[in-house]
């Protein structure tokens, strides 16, 4: 794989305003009028949200991401997509890239909610 391009630069105050927490994938369904959506259930520590995410084409078995950390955006307006709303965005490595996608995890566990960056 050759790396795409550095994207422009941003500044600091643009990075800050993502709010990217670290969240416990505790259910994973598939989504009924979606052949590659799946609805994740994450504990962000305070409360759990409902997730869509494109990973059912990119993993044989999405269900084993059941349990694991990852990161999400969670300060995205609510998107509705194949009939449900997604309320967040899984924060994945590879797909942009045309890698096969893996969870952005911490290299050890950490309270559900924490903050990246």
């Amino acid at each position: 794989m050759t790396p795409a391009p550095v994207k422009p630069p941003v500044t600091v105050a643009d990075l800050e305003r993502l709010d990217i927490r670290v969240g416990t994938i505790v259910q994973v369904d598939e989504v009924p009028k979606s052949a590659k959506l799946a609805r994740l259930t994450v504990d962000f520590g305070d409360h759990r949200r409902t997730i869509l995410a494109g990973i059912r084409k990119e993993r044989a078995d999405p269900r084993e991401t059941c349990g694991k950390q990852a990161l999400f955006v969670l300060n995205l307006p609510p998107r509705v997509m194949a009939g449900e709303t997604s309320e967040g965005m899984l924060f994945d490595i590879g797909f942009a890239d045309g890698v096969t996608p893996v969870l952005a995890q911490p290299e050890s566990p950490v309270p559900n909610g924490t903050r990246a960056g």
